[in-house]
Order: structure tokens, then C-alpha cells, then sequence
């Protein structure tokens, strides 16, 4: 059975939904090979093996000193070394350069956003800020995708057995930008927003207060999300920005707070499998692409439904 390389950049456990996705996709696929950006423990090795893998390239020293040149130049050798018959990655920024650069190096081929891969390689994307699906194949080399997330449902877990690792030595990464100090990110309890399954987002209707979207999302177990109208005022971080020059997300439900739903807004959240607008303007964009719309006050519509789902849940 041919291998599939998974590209991988968890540095400990839990192994998130994401890569729990992307292993599952390779079963599907071939053999999963994992191409790991940090060297794995004992409990992280036992986790891939659970999930599928068979094999574990490893770099020989650190790839965080130099952004992501370092982890694109890790991926391709571990793809010389391999010759997988395909790589995949997930889709965040940083995946999809990383398989930009690796494309370079490999003279390969780079499908990007895709939802679904067929056993014979041809890849079902989103196009047209989500407004088709399109089938396409990697003609040129070895095909390097990039995976929405939850695109697939994780498979259950397989007997551990022991996994074959191997050291690739770190090869020149080119010219990059180094890093020269981090910072810690504050940890809100919620799921990382590209790979949220619920995500609550409010816009301009929001006034400045997050407070009702933070509430529902928190009951929901979801991540909170923002037009950029909102961002731009201030009034939340722009990690929170869904649409065009934000986050492209794709979970299971997608409730719009406040926001007209401009095509901008739509081209990052138009593939989420359910869709919930709360708008009090009656003629706003977003109920053209919206499962379910309600034209009210969201100072009154989300407290409600918090309030619900704290009866149904008593």
C-alpha cells in the first residue's frame, strides 16, 4: 500500500481534532507516514500509532528558530526520503505556506482548501469564496494538500503498535526571518477558531459588546469569531476575524451575530455545514446563504437562547 505523508506540527498532547483528522483522511487514502515538526514522546508516538500512523520522520534538531522556511525544508526531505503518494497538511496560514515552499522545493504540485480526497487522489475544493466544489488532480510531482478542518470525521482509534522512526537531518532552510522572542498567548478554554466545531461571530450590530457572543459560544463549546468591522474598532483581537482578509472556517454550526454578511464576511464561513443569522435588518446579505434566520435584536435574541440551553440542560 502506498504511503501518505502527514505533515504534523503538535508539539504535546492531546493530539488536536485537526491531526486526528488528517490521519484519518491518509487511512483512507494509503499508509500514514507522519512527518512530525517536533521530536515525540513516548505518550505522542503511542497517540499517532492509535490514530493510524506506521512511520515517524523526525527533525534532527529544532525547526522554531527560523519561521516556517525551516518546517517547508523538514517536509520535503522527509518527501525525498519517503515518496509518499501524497503529502497532506492542514490549512491554517502557516500550513498553506509551508506547502507553498515544500511545492517549490519538490517541483510538485499544491492544492489548497480542499474538503475531500478520493482514494485515486482527485481532491474536492471550495472555490469562489465557498460558492462551488470543484474536482481537481496534481499533474506535476508528488500532490502537496492542504485539509479544511472538519472536513472529515475523525475515525476510531486503532490498537498502538510500535512505530519506525526516522531522523532527518536539518538541511539549509534558505533565507528567513528569525525568531527572536515569544510571547505567551492568552488562553481563553475555547477550541482554536479554524478548528472549531461551533463558532458564534458577532459583527457592527454587536455595538462594541462581545458579551452575549462569549456567553452562547462558552454553552455551545465553541470558539468566537468576528467580522472584520469589529476587529477594526477594537472591540476583539483580530485572531477573531472570519471572511476574506481573516480565517476561512468550516465548522458544523456557524451562528452570525450582527453582521450584514458582505462578501467579504461570506468567503471565510459560506462551507459551514449550518448556518444561523441573528440580524435585525430583515434585507441583510447574510440571509441569502443562511439555514436559519431570525430578524430581531441580538441583545435580546442570544440571551434567549443561552437561557434555553441552560433549561434544556438542567
Amino acid at each position: 500500500m502506498a504511503s501518505v505523508l502527514v505533515f504534523l506540527d503538535v508539539p504535546a498532547l492531546p493530539l488536536p481534532r485537526a491531526a486526528r483528522e488528517l490521519l484519518t483522511l491518509a487511512r483512507t487514502v494509503g499508509e500514514p507516514v507522519v512527518a512530525a515538526a517536533h521530536r515525540a514522546e513516548p505518550a505522542m508516538l503511542e497517540a499517532l500509532a492509535a490514530n493510524g500512523a506506521v512511520k515517524v520522520y523526525e527533525p534532527a534538531g529544532e525547526l522554531d528558530t527560523v519561521l516556517v522556511a525551516a518546517k517547508a525544508a523538514f517536509l520535503a526531505d522527509a518527501a525525498n526520503a519517503e515518496q509518499p503518494a501524497a503529502i497532506l497538511l492542514g490549512n491554517s496560514f502557516e500550513d498553506r505556506e509551508i506547502a507553498a515552499r515544500a511545492g517549490i522545493k519538490l517541483g510538485s504540485g499544491v492544492i489548497t482548501d480542499a474538503v475531500a480526497v478520493a482514494p485515486d487522489l482527485a481532491v474536492t475544493k471550495s472555490v469562489l469564496a465557498g460558492s462551488y466544489t470543484s474536482t481537481c488532480r496534481v499533474r506535476t510531482g508528488t500532490p502537496i494538500i492542504t485539509v479544511k478542518a472538519n472536513s472529515v470525521e475523525p475515525a476510531p482509534e486503532v490498537p498502538a503498535t510500535s512505530l519506525e522512526r526516522v531522523e532527518v537531518p536539518l538541511s539549509a532552510a534558505g533565507p528567513a526571518a528569525r525568531v527572536t522572542g515569544r510571547s505567551g498567548k492568552r488562553v481563553s478554554g475555547r477550541p482554536e477558531l479554524a478548528e472549531a466545531r461551533v463558532i458564534v461571530a458577532g459583527g457592527r450590530g454587536m455595538d462594541g459588546n462581545f458579551g452575549p457572543v462569549e456567553e452562547l459560544a462558552d454553552l455551545l463549546g465553541g470558539a468566537v469569531g468576528a467580522s472584520r468591522a469589529a476587529t477594526d474598532a477594537g472591540w476583539i483581537e483580530h485572531s477573531a476575524q472570519v471572511g476574506q482578509t481573516g480565517k476561512t472556517v468550516s465548522p458544523q454550526l456557524y451562528i452570525s451575530a450582527g453582521i450584514s454578511g458582505a462578501i467579504q464576511q461570506k468567503a471565510g464561513m459560506q462551507t459551514a455545514k449550518v448556518i444561523v443569522a441573528v440580524n435585525k435588518d430583515a434585507d441583510a446579505p447574510v440571509f441569502e446563504i443562511a439555514d436559519f434566520g431570525i430578524v430581531g435584536d441580538v441583545f435580546s435574541v442570544l440571551p434567549q437562547a443561552a437561557e434555553e440551553i441552560r433549561k434544556r440542560r438542567a
